[in-house]
């Protein structure tokens, strides 16, 4: 890794990260491949300027599926690497609020 903004894939959204988010203080984030947990706890404390408690890490693994008529068609979804980054309370990243 070169930089710390190559760690952060891209933010994940659902409606069991938005629990996540407002019960529990934690926030859901598709990182790179061979990051780990200090690498991921750096780059979201510098780049959202909060305090991480806690970092779990884990692999979704590549689903398979089938399309067509004649159901020949095999489709997959690549494996990614999720992490999930727990905050102190009274901190928050806006970017997974909604309209304040």
């Amino acid at each position: 890794m070169s930089s710390i903004y190559e760690v952060l894939r891209r933010p994940i959204v659902t409606e069991k990260t938005n629990y996540l988010v407002t019960k529990l203080h934690q926030y859901v984030f598709e990182v790179a491949k061979d990051a780990n947990r200090t690498m991921v706890k750096d780059a979201v404390e510098k780049i959202f300027d909060v305090k991480v408690v806690r970092v779990n890490i884990v692999v979704a693994p590549a689903k398979h599926g089938r399309k067509g008529r004649s159901r020949r068609l095999l489709i997959t979804s690549p494996e990614f690497k999720k992490a999930i980054v727990t905050l102190i309370p009274e901190d928050r990243i806006p970017l997974f609020e909604g309209v304040e």
